[in-house]
C-alpha cells in the first residue's frame, strides 16, 4: 500500500470516530488530527487496530484505533466478558478483580472497566487505589475469581498505558484462552461495548486485602534469625513514583527490617514520573537518586521497583566502594542460589523441587539447578509461562523460584506473576545473610560465579517507532532467519534455534531437532561453539527489537573478576559490531 492509499484509508477510519458513538473530547482530538497539515500523528493513531495480544494490550494514550483509550480498553473488556460468560456459563456468579498503577488515566480506565464487567452481569472487585501487580494476582486467587485485569504499562514511558488480563489461577492468560480471548476481542464493535453497569456489582477492596497479601509475603522469609541479627542494616528503597510506595516498605518491616530509607521526591505518586526520563529500574538513570542517597548514608542495599511493582532493581557496593546495578540475570542467580542453599541447610529439600527461567536468561541458572539435582524448566519470555509450568506441576513438583533477565523474580507461588514486593523483602534478607558471613552482596555474587562458572550478559534494544519501524523490525527478523551468521566473536556458529518453526539446526553437521515448546514464537537464538548465546526477538509491547547476549569467561578468583568482566564486555561489543548494532 503506497502512502497516498494508506492516508486515504486512515482518514476514512478516523472519520468514523467523529460519530455520536464517541464522546465529545475524543471527537475533538480526532478532528484536530484530521485538520493538521502533518498527517504523521493521524497515520500512527489509525493505521492499524491496537492489537489485543496474548499479553493484553499496551500503547500510547490518545484517540484512535492504535491508541489506548476508553474505547480500545472497553473493547478488550467486552471481549473478555463475552469469553468468560461462555467459559463459565455454569457458575451462578462470575467474578473478576481489577487493579491499576499510577499512570495518567489508569484510575479512570479501571473504574470504566468495572462498569463494563458489571454491565455484563459480572461481579467486579476493584482496588480502592493503586496497587502493585503481584497483589492483583494474589487477590484473584484469594477471592476465587475467574479472571482479573490490571491497567498498567509497566515500565514504559509516561505516554503509554495498557491492560493485562489474568486467568483464575492468578497468572496472565495462556493457551488456549489467550487466542480465544483475542478472537472475542477482535469481534467487538464500539456499539457492542456495555459501558454503564450497576454499582451493586462493584465491590471496593482495600486494607484487608493488603494485610492478607503481606502475611503471605512474610512466608517467603527463609532465615528470620539472620534478619533479626541485621535488622538495622541500611536499606534504600524507591518506588519511582509507583504502586509499591507503601507495600515494599511494609513487606520489609514484616520481615523485621527497621532501617528503611526512602527518597521523598520519588515517593510522590505520579504518572508523569517527574524525576526520571523512564521509570525503568533496568536503566541506571532511574536509580540515580537512590544511589546518590546510598553514598550519603553508606547504605548496605539499594532497591527500586517499576511503576506497577513487578520488576525490581538492585544496586550494591563493589570492592572499590562504588554502587553498581546488579542486572536481572544476576539477581535471579542470587535468589536461586540462596533459596537452594538455605533449603538444603535446613533439610527441607524433598527431591521434587524445581526452578524456571526464560530462554533469553542466563544459562547459569540451569547450571545451578543441574549441579544441585533440582528440576529445571526453560520457557518463553513472560511470567505467564513460568506460572503455566507451576500449574502443570501442581501436586507433582514443588516450585521454589523462577526469574527472567528483565529484572523480574517470583519467589513463591501464591502470586503467579513477577513480584517486586516479595522479591525486595527476600533480597534484603539475602544481603543480611551475606553480612552474616562477613561478605557483601557483591562478593556473594562473585562466589556464585566461582562455583558455577562465569558469564556476562548484555541487552541491546533497537527502537523503530511507527509503521515504518514495524516494517524494519520485520525485515531484520527475516534477514536473520534466512541468512544466519556463520561465525560470531571468532567462534563458529553451531546451533540456530528458530522458535517460529520449533526447529533447531546444527549449521556444522546439518542435524535438526525439535525444540521442546508447545507453541511457536517469533524468537531466534544463535549458539557458537565457545558457549556464546545470542537471542533475537521483537518486543511484544514496545516498538523495538531486542538482542540478548551471553558470553562465557574464565574466573578463578575474586581478584580476576574485573578482568573477566572487561574481557566479556569487549567480546560482546565485537559481536555487536559484527551484527551491525
Amino acid at each position: 500500500m503506497d502512502n497516498k492509499e494508506l492516508l486515504k484509508k486512515v482518514r476514512e477510519k478516523a472519520q468514523e470516530w467523529l460519530s455520536d458513538t464517541y464522546d465529545e473530547e475524543t471527537r475533538k482530538e480526532v478532528q484536530l488530527m484530521l485538520d493538521a497539515e502533518d498527517s504523521t500523528k493521524l497515520i500512527d493513531s489509525f493505521y492499524r487496530n491496537l492489537e489485543f495480544g496474548t499479553g493484553g494490550l499496551r500503547g500510547i494514550m490518545g484517540a484512535g484505533t492504535n491508541r489506548v483509550n476508553k474505547y480500545t480498553i472497553g473493547a478488550a473488556n467486552q471481549g473478555l466478558c463475552n469469553y468468560l460468560k461462555k467459559n463459565f456459563a455454569d457458575l451462578p456468579q462470575i467474578k473478576v478483580a481489577i487493579g491499576h498503577d499510577c499512570r495518567n488515566n489508569s484510575r479512570t480506565f479501571a473504574e470504566s472497566s468495572a462498569k463494563v464487567f458489571a454491565a455484563n452481569g459480572i461481579k467486579a472487585y476493584l482496588f480502592e487505589d493503586l496497587r502493585p501487580t503481584p497483589e492483583l494476582s494474589f487477590a484473584i486467587r484469594e477471592l476465587g475469581c475467574q479472571s482479573g485485569i490490571i491497567l498498567t504499562a509497566s515500565h514504559n514511558p509516561k505516554e503509554y498505558n495498557g491492560y493485562k488480563a489474568y486467568w483464575d489461577d492468578g497468572s496472565q492468560i495462556v493457551a488456549p484462552h489467550d487466542v480465544n480471548i483475542v478472537n472475542e476481542v477482535s469481534k467487538v464493535k464500539v456499539e457492542d461495548i456495555k459501558f454503564d453497569g450497576p454499582d451493586d456489582l462493584i465491590e471496593i477492596m482495600g486494607k484487608e486485602m493488603d494485610e492478607k497479601f503481606l502475611e503471605m509475603v512474610k512466608t517467603v522469609s527463609i532465615s528470620p534469625d539472620v534478619v533479626e541479627r541485621h535488622k538495622n542494616m541500611k536499606i534504600i528503597f524507591t518506588p519511582i513514583h509507583g504502586t509499591t510506595v507503601k507495600m515494599v516498605p511494609a513487606a520489609l518491616r514484616k520481615f523485621g527490617f527497621t532501617n528503611i530509607i526512602n527518597i521523598p521526591e520519588q515517593d510522590v505518586v505520579s504518572g508523569d514520573f517527574p524525576t526520571v526520563v523512564s521509570p525503568n529500574p533496568e536503566e541506571k538513570a532511574a536509580m540515580e537518586m537512590a544511589i546518590k542517597k546510598a553514598y550519603e548514608v553508606d547504605a548496605d542495599l539499594v532497591m527500586a521497583s517499576d511503576p506497577d511493582g513487578d520488576r525490581l532493581g538492585v544496586a550494591v557496593k563493589n570492592d572499590k566502594g562504588e554502587y553498581i546495578i546488579v542486572n536481572g540475570n544476576q539477581t535471579a542467580l542470587i535468589f536461586i542460589y540462596y533459596i537452594i542453599t538455605k533449603m538444603k541447610e535446613a533439610g527441607k529439600m524433598q527431591g521434587n523441587e524445581f526452578v524456571v527461567k526464560t530462554i533469553v536468561s542466563t544459562e547459569l541458572i540451569a547450571e545451578i539447578a543441574r549441579k544441585n539435582n533440582i528440576g529445571y524448566y526453560d520457557v518463553y519470555t513472560g511470567f505467564k509461562f513460568i506460572a503455566e509450568v507451576i500449574r502443570e506441576q501442581e501436586g507433582k513438583q514443588k516450585y521454589i523460584g523462577g526469574g527472567e533477565e528483565s529484572f523480574g523474580f517470583m519467589p513463591a507461588d501464591f502470586v503467579r506473576d513477577k513480584d517486586a514486593v516479595s522479591s525486595c523483602a527476600l533480597m534484603a534478607e539475602i544481603a543480611a545473610w551475606a553480612i552474616d558471613q562477613g561478605k557483601t552482596l557483591y562478593e556473594l555474587l562473585q562466589d556464585i560465579y566461582l562455583e558455577y562458572g562465569f558469564s556476562k550478559e548484555k541487552l541491546k534494544s533497537v527502537v523503530r517507532p511507527g509503521k515504518k519501524g514495524a516494517d524494519e523490525i520485520q525485515q531484520m527478523m527475516s534477514e536473520f532467519r534466512n541468512n544466519p551468521p556463520r561465525k560470531l566473536g571468532g567462534s563458529p556458529m553451531e546451533w540456530v534455534k528458530d522458535y517460529s518453526t520449533l526447529v533447531a539446526k546444527n549449521l556444522i553437521t546439518g542435524e535438526e531437532k525439535k525444540i521442546d515448546q508447545k507453541v511457536t514464537s517469533n524468537v531466534l537464538q544463535f549458539f557458537t561453539q565457545d558457549g556464546t548465546k545470542i537471542s533475537v526477538r521483537p518486543s511484544g509491547t514496545e516498538p523495538k527489537i531486542k538482542f540478548y547476549f551471553e558470553v562465557k569467561g574464565e574466573l578463578k578468583s575474586r581478584a580476576q573478576f574485573d578482568e573477566a568482566e572487561k574481557t566479556a564486555d569487549a567480546k560482546i561489543e565485537a559481536i555487536m559490531n559484527e551484527l551491525g548494532l
